[in-house]
């Protein structure tokens, strides 16, 4: 190991620190001191900036002392962990249970009440035995639902293939502008995959109006960002022989891409395809909760009213149609590889 490298994993060894001291002394001091004490934090900017000067100064004695649990964490050697540094991993741990406990309000008293199971038992009859007279609406809303998946991910195709080329690392480090495609393509993309279609699907509401071509928008957005990155990823662990073999013979880079690639990344493609339609049919009834169209918005309406026969029915129709989703993608899948 260079001294690149030994320099590279002491600074981040001692970002490890500072992460884990900063993460145990506010989460004791934000969760759970508040919780099972009257004790209240200050507030304000200034005091967040206390919490990293503490947790940088204790990463300085952990460090002096050969405490450190990061270097014991990235060190390529085995070495077991000091004294301290487990103790802090063990009560960083231990503190995100308790805190965890804390911030999701878990009371099992309320879930085992009285008042509970009977509520519970009333939605759950009213579940099992739906109402069929809603049966020809819900069907329609249904389709659309699958037909807004299928359209999104229809949509999402030719800019997801070409993108992807543009984000795969091994085809776009020629040169300093390529590099600086890749660098933006990527970024953009990961943005778009980091908005989950809920969000997407708010923002298109608001713009282009409640309805299916919101939802349509809201997946087609997120299945280009996420297709991009599978393809691309798929184009980065081809095997270089037969580019190699083409290249050698002064081929243009698009027969490179035509005769070397393509051929070695057809299935796989495939296969990511399938598999994100039946994503986009599971995310085609969550983004109809907030005006997405489909299926998903008619079971609000019913749940908002509370007609749980009604909602019995819609939920049965939709676990139907991912099942069958399911298994149809699967065996698909399997019959590609």
């Amino acid at each position: 190991m260079n001294s690149e490298q030994k320099k590279g994993i002491s600074i981040q060894s001692f970002l490890i620190d500072i992460f884990f001291t900063w993460y145990v002394f506010i989460t004791i001091d934000r969760i759970i001191l508040p919780a099972l004490t009257s004790y209240l934090p200050l507030q304000g900017f200034v005091v967040q900036l206390a919490y990293l000067f503490i947790a940088f100064i204790s990463a300085l004695i952990l460090r002096s002392t050969q405490q450190s649990p990061g270097q014991a964490i990235l060190s390529n050697e085995k070495v077991s962990m000091p004294f301290l540094g487990k103790h802090i991993l063990w009560l960083a741990f231990s503190s995100s249970i308790i805190a965890g406990w804390i911030t999701t309000d878990i009371s099992p008293i309320d879930f085992f009440s009285a008042k509970g199971i009977e509520s519970a038992s009333n939605i759950f009859t009213a579940l099992i035995t739906p109402e069929l007279s809603i049966f020809d609406i819900a069907l329609k809303a249904l389709i659309e639902t699958v037909y807004i998946a299928l359209t999104a991910t229809i949509i999402a195709l030719p800019p997801s293939f070409i993108l992807s080329f543009l984000s795969a690392r091994t085809l776009m480090k020629g040169s300093p502008l390529s590099f600086a495609i890749y660098s933006t393509v990527r970024f953009i993309s990961n943005f778009a995959r980091s908005i989950e279609p809920l969000i997407w699907a708010i923002i298109f509401s608001v713009w282009v109006g409640i309805g299916p071509f919101a939802g349509m928008l809201a997946l087609m957005i997120h299945t280009v960002a996420s297709l991009t990155k599978q393809y691309s990823e798929q184009i980065e662990d081809i095997d270089n022989g037969p580019i190699e073999a083409i290249q050698a013979t002064g081929a243009h880079p698009l027969q490179v891409i035509s005769y070397a690639i393509i051929p070695q990344i057809v299935i796989p493609f495939l296969s990511f395809t399938i598999y994100r339609w039946d994503i986009n049919v599971r995310m085609a009834t969550i983004i109809g909760l907030v005006g997405g169209g489909g299926i998903g918005t008619m079971l609000m309406q019913y749940q908002g009213l509370a007609q749980w026969n009604e909602v019995g029915l819609i939920i049965i129709m939709i676990a139907f149609v991912v099942w069958v989703m399911d298994y149809v993608s699967a065996r698909v899948r399997e019959a590609l590889r």
